[in-house]
């Protein structure tokens, strides 16, 4: 598997539309050229010309309208989906937020009954037009259960006057539609859900201000007695609910994706500076500490990308019957992102003050990079989510038939019909452990080894009522089932794509400190017991080295990409 580069794309594609949308996203901005990228950037100029292209050539609308509303080639494929938001990202943050925001607000749309919507929403599409999701308020954040967006009573049936005020809601200033979650008054339960479309053109639509400093526009909005009819109503009581969650699920999974393209660009970046600069007689990548950073974020990366492939396959392939994909999806915004992290702190301590140059799209990744584990729900809040899926998936295995490579073209109708959001804890998967076991690697083993003694943990001395609800403890648990998961598939997709398995052997390398790091959180917890303290020391491993196995991969896959991509200037 070769990194994302936008100048020789490779990525196949049963039709032609969807090579031509990849192809002509990369032509914009690299006609628009990196100068003019940065100088945008630093201006905090909103991006109205990457919007006109959009427009010009139909890419939202080829790409965010589901298969029968909109032209032949329209579909919702998360397979395509996947490579654009990375390229997005490999150009900026800020260009893949406004499709984000557009890909959230949309979701509440696809996944109601209201047909009228729909189509006047593939129109707008068709159009140009961008979406803002309007879920979080400012004193409650993400805090569904406490919006103040209120809808009470018209003077007509099936009228409403909408107030209330929403904050950090991207494209807020500029969407064709803001789908909008709120409550209706006086009643009681979850009956009092709405999910309703506004229109930010219309007097009653206050923009307030953008709560952000950048090119994006984060809005802080109002609604001061904005009509509403049952034309406008997406969806009421437990749908609404519903479609609020799993349009979080669907959209989610495109922040591991900014994170992968932002991290491939920076690794050009980095690594073409590293290796022309010479200092103490010596090429900087010549410093065995500096070569040791570029394999460990190499690594890292190549891990994000199998692992954010292999959840896409699953998101594709789910039913109602196999919801694996609410485990995998959660993990590409988590772990994938913080990854991310890692891969741009291990190049900007091999480049140093470099990273700080204006000139260098660095300087932005390594400020942006940050939001991401941060955006549609922090770190803690998906481990806290994952840690859910714990125990079926140790102790409860069942056989599945292994789920193919998913890049055929045809829609994600699943996706906007995944029904109820409960029953997590029911949810079953296939055994971890044979995946594993067909992987005869020394730190592939070592990291097995590691895991069991881990899953021996939970059955021995598990968690106890009050370690169940101290949270801090719970992430140290979550933190090494992530990695297991994490693990698993990047296995089942280093199969499908013939990964050298040298580079897989250094992938676990990378997974062994990760464990042993996180087994020493654990130990020095708090609530950790001295059986549980035992088992994470017990859990600490250092990999098996390799030092020509290091060689090759540094010379047949890391220092080539010294001269492999400069954006134009």
């Amino acid at each position: 598997m070769v990194l994302l580069n936008p100048k020789h794309l490779t990525k196949p594609y049963a039709d032609e539309r969807s090579s031509e949308v990849m192809r002509k996203t990369v032509e914009f901005f690299e006609s628009k050229g990196k100068n003019r990228l940065k100088h945008d950037y630093h201006a905090q100029e909103w991006y109205g010309d990457f919007l006109a292209f959009v427009e010009r050539e139909r890419i939202f609308s080829t790409l965010c309208t589901p298969a029968g509303f909109g032209a032949a080639d329209s579909r919702w494929d998360t397979w395509r989906i996947c490579e654009f938001a990375e390229i997005l990202g490999f150009y900026g943050l800020q260009y893949w937020y406004t499709w984000q925001v557009s890909v959230l607000g949309l979701g509440p749309i696809w996944m109601s009954e209201n047909e009228g919507l729909k189509q006047r929403t593939a129109k707008l599409l068709e159009e140009g037009g961008i979406f803002a999701f309007g879920l979080s308020e400012k004193e409650h954040g993400a805090d569904i259960y406490s919006t103040d967006m209120i809808l009470t009573p018209g003077e007509q049936p099936g009228q409403y006057r909408a107030n209330g005020r929403k904050y950090y809601i991207g494209n807020g200033n500029k969407a064709a539609i803001v789908s909008t979650f709120g409550k209706f008054a006086g009643v009681k339960g979850k009956d009092d859900y709405v999910f309703f479309a506004v229109d930010p053109k219309h007097e009653s639509y206050e923009l307030v201000k953008n709560v952000v400093a950048s090119q994006n526009y984060v809005s802080e909005y109002a609604l001061n007695d904005y009509p509403i009819t049952e034309d406008d109503i997406l969806a009421v009581g437990e749908d609404a609910w519903n479609n609020a969650l799993n349009t979080v699920n669907v959209g989610k999974f495109n922040l591991g994706w900014a994170s992968i393209g932002m991290c491939t660009h920076a690794l050009y970046e980095a690594i073409h500076h590293a290796a022309n600069r010479r200092l103490y007689g010596m090429a900087v990548t010549d410093m065995d500490h500096v070569r040791r950073m570029f394999l460990d974020a190499h690594a890292r990366l190549s891990a994000m990308k199998l692992f954010a492939l292999r959840a896409a396959d699953y998101m594709r392939a789910a039913t109602p019957d196999d919801r694996r994909y609410l485990l995998y999806n959660p993990m590409v915004k988590m772990k994938v992102t913080t990854q991310g992290e890692d891969v741009i702190n291990l190049m900007w301590d091999a480049i140093a003050a470099k990273g700080f140059e204006k000139d260098m799209y660095f300087e932005q990744a390594a400020v942006d990079i940050r939001a991401l584990p941060k955006l549609e729900g922090t770190v803690h809040v998906n481990i806290a989510l994952i840690v859910k899926f714990m125990p079926n998936y140790f102790f409860n295995p069942e056989e599945r038939d292994i789920v193919a490579r998913r890049d055929d073209p045809v829609n994600d109708d699943f996706l906007f019909d995944q029904g109820a959001t409960r029953g997590l804890g029911a949810i079953r998967f296939h055994d971890y452990r044979k995946t594993l076991a067909e992987w005869d690697l020394p730190n592939v083993v070592r990291f097995s080894e590691q895991v069991e003694v881990f899953r021996e943990m939970l059955e021995t001395a598990p968690p106890g009522d009050k370690q169940a609800n101290d949270v801090d403890f719970l992430l140290s648990c979550g933190e090494i089932f992530a990695l297991v998961v994490y693990a698993q598939l990047i296995l089942e997709n280093a199969r499908i794509y013939e990964i050298d398995a040298g580079l897989v052997d250094q992938i676990f390398d990378v997974l062994i400190r990760d464990l042993s790091r996180h087994a020493v959180e654990l130990h020095g917890k708090q609530a950790s017991n001295a059986t549980q303290m035992e088992f994470a020391l017990r859990m600490v491993r250092k990999p098996v080295a390799d030092a020509k196995r290091d060689d090759r991969i540094w010379n047949e896959c890391v220092l080539p990409l010294k001269d492999a991509y400069a954006m134009n200037p």
